[in-house]
């Protein structure tokens, strides 16, 4: 009916398993790829048992063919007993009140980690649950966490994947990310507990539960822009062998071939069909309602984004004919995100976007819709560069420091549209940050990730045992967090960075399913010391709300939020705005904060001096014009590895010396 198929099997309980094999025409120079010899996933499948084993006989073509022709070819092997079934589940579920917490975004701060390397080698998890959604939910892990002060985990992807993608099983490596998504329902089986059929999702459940009942939210990274199955060569697994032509984007004139330069993957979903989208919009669906998941994070999201299909005029010789191609300029107004705007459920939830893809126009940050928040890039390029000695304009460091303004204001957007992130899963961890000027992906055995870091090793490449290159990049990291979390809009984490975790100087380490990954828990004195570092910092940006604001910190009327001093204490002028700027002192005024809080309430924060010291030589700073006559109380030094604990006091004139490369921050106390 409505040309979906569909049947009937009564008597069928939890616990059955099932594939689907579809019939058709294989003609791949019209995009048709049906072949009934492969067994197929169920793309609405809850659960789905076990992974994809790599052989041959996945694939719709002959092995051995020819490699410009190969995937004309037809391979009639039976692949049931490599390809995983899909599992049918027990829904029901005792959720026990729970429900979304929906936190407010300006009080959110996201550590983003991986199920299986956060738990994998922590000593307090028993081993079983190690690596698992259960070892997520155990205390040992929320107790880290909420020490920490996070108000959402973001998850890297936990949609089943195909493992084995590409050549790594020729590697003997594995996909460690999941960025190769074979099941948009179904959680993926690797990181249950228990190996029963169907029990990943139950265990999916509890981690939620476990994790609101501390006050957690969940985010999932989700990749609707492309599938596991990859280009022309890749297996056939599920929508490939269902209906090819209506689930991926073919060249129009051609389409044997994918569509892949908007994701670099081999293939794109079309999300300029209806059932694509119904597909996607289900599983977003399925995810909030009955996995109680609280937002999501969009992997290449601009792809998503990608314009509706056009009818242009051909001219073959002498012949005029009508052929449809797909405008692929960006249109926020695009039928994904307008579905999204209008649906009452996911219109609801966090909603995050990494705002870039494969085109040549593919760097949209700041373009996203208003429900929408973006991974910064901005912000994490600016602050890198500030603390590595390049050349910043004061401008640039300005508009980063309070949320983006040049970027989301004008379209109505406050600052949480900006996520923020000096690190992420994909390049450096902050101790490689400050370690590695080069990427070290010997491991990988191929060339991958990228080369511009915008990494500073401090001197010596990698790992050291000088004391003054050791106390510099210690330095370092306290600066970058710092940094993070006092800007404007909302910090994330990466998961690890708060125990000196490295990754060996690996940038792209998506298929090190091993220790170069997993965190490590055995922590020195050094880490244990950035841990409670990071701690009070979190905590102390929970306390102040002037450095987590709802609205621009410009906007109202009376005396500024915010104001910017030389170090002589002069205030900036219009002119310097476009100079270039290693030393910067802001002040934070929480006396005239213009936005109320959510019971429209008036808030008064403490008032704050910062001051940047990014250069490699001390400076004296004199204290700004007009706030010489009050009491400042140091709050914080990056020079040393935890807050002031002692009473020092800056007043009458004092002399602030900041050390090089280095970050104070004062509270008025008068």
């Amino acid at each position: 009916m409505n040309d979906v198929w569909h049947g009937y099997i009564p008597g069928i309980k939890p616990g059955q398993q099932y594939g689907f094999r579809v019939s058709g025409n294989y003609e791949p120079e019209k995009g048709h790829r049906f072949n009934s010899s492969k067994l197929l996933l169920d793309p609405y499948a809850k659960a789905i048992a076990g992974d994809v084993t790599h052989t041959p006989k996945i694939f719709s073509y002959l092995w051995d063919a020819p490699p410009e022709k190969r995937d004309l070819t037809l391979s009639k092997a039976n692949d049931s007993h490599f390809i995983p079934k899909a599992v049918v589940i027990d829904e029901s579920f005792d959720w026990q009140g729970d429900r979304l917490l929906q936190i407010p975004w300006q009080d959110t701060v996201i550590y983003e980690t991986h199920v299986k390397g956060f738990t994998k080698q922590h000593p307090d998890i028993p081993k079983k649950l190690r690596g698992t959604y259960a070892g997520l939910a155990h205390p040992a892990a929320i107790s880290h966490l909420k020490s920490l002060g996070i108000t959402a985990v973001e998850l890297l992807p936990v949609h089943h994947f195909f493992v084995y993608s590409g050549k790594l099983a020729e590697r003997k490596l594995r996909n460690y990310w999941g960025y190769d998504p074979i099941g948009y329902f179904a959680p993926y089986s690797g990181y249950s507990a228990s190996g029963i059929l169907g029990e990943q999702v139950v265990e999916f459940k509890q981690m939620v539960k476990a994790l609101h009942a501390a006050g957690i939210e969940v985010i999932l990274d989700v990749v609707y822009n492309h599938t596991g199955e990859g280009n022309q060569l890749g297996p056939t697994l599920s929508l490939r062998g269902i209906d090819n032509t209506i689930y991926y984007r073919l060249v129009e004139d051609n389409p044997r071939y994918y569509i892949e330069g908007l994701t670099g993957c081999g293939n794109c979903l079309n999300t300029l069909h209806p059932q694509v989208l119904k597909l996607i919009m289900d599983s977003l669906r399925y995810w909030v309602l009955e996995m109680h998941v609280d937002g999501f994070r969009f992997d290449i999201a601009a792809a998503l984004g990608r314009g509706e299909l056009i009818e242009v005029d051909v001219w073959r010789g002498s012949t005029r004919r009508k052929v449809q191609v797909s405008n692929r300029t960006f249109d926020a107004f695009e039928s994904f995100f307008t579905i999204i705007h209008q649906d009452p459920v996911l219109s609801q939830v966090k909603l995050i976007a990494e705002p870039w893809d494969g085109e040549q126009s593919g760097y949209q940050v700041g373009n996203f819709p208003l429900l929408w928040s973006e991974w910064n890039d901005k912000h994490r390029n600016t602050m890198r560069d500030f603390w590595r000695g390049e050349d910043i304009k004061l401008e640039e460091f300005a508009n980063r420091f309070t949320g983006s303004p040049d970027l989301y204001q004008a379209n109505g957007r406050r600052s949480h549209a900006s996520i923020n992130h000096i690190t992420c899963h994909d390049g450096f961890t902050l101790h490689d940050l400050v370690s590695y000027n080069e990427k070290h992906n010997q491991a990988n055995q191929e060339e991958s990730g990228g080369n511009q870091n915008r990494s500073w090793n401090c001197g010596v490449e990698g790992e050291t045992n000088n004391p003054e290159i050791l106390q510099l990049r210690e330095r370092q990291k306290r600066n970058f967090l710092t940094t993070l979390m006092l800007s404007q809009g909302v910090p994330m984490l990466l998961g690890g960075d708060e125990i000196g975790r490295s990754q060996q100087g690996n940038n792209n380490p998506y298929c090190q399913d091993n220790e170069i990954s997993w965190f490590n828990w055995d922590l020195t004195a050094e880490n244990a010391a950035l841990l409670n570092f990071t701690r009070q910092l979190i905590q102390f940006r929970h306390q102040h709300p002037i450095f987590r604001q709802r609205n621009w910190l410009n906007q109202g009327s009376g005396r500024t939020v915010i104001s910017w001093f030389n170090v002589d204490g002069s205030e900036i002028t219009q002119q310097q705005w476009q100079n270039f700027a290693d030393t910067i002192i802001i002040f934070l005024n929480g006396t005239e904060i213009s936005t109320p809080d959510a019971l429209d309430e008036k808030i008064v924060d403490d008032s704050f001096l910062l001051f940047f010291n990014g250069c490699d030589q001390m400076i004296e700073c004199v204290l700004p014009s007009g706030l010489e006559d009050k009491k400042w109380q140091l709050v914080i030094n990056t020079t040393e590895s935890l807050f002031v604990e002692e009473e020092r006091f800056y007043q009458d004139g004092q002399i602030v010396t900041v050390m090089a490369r280095s970050l104070l921050l004062l509270r008025c106390v008068s």
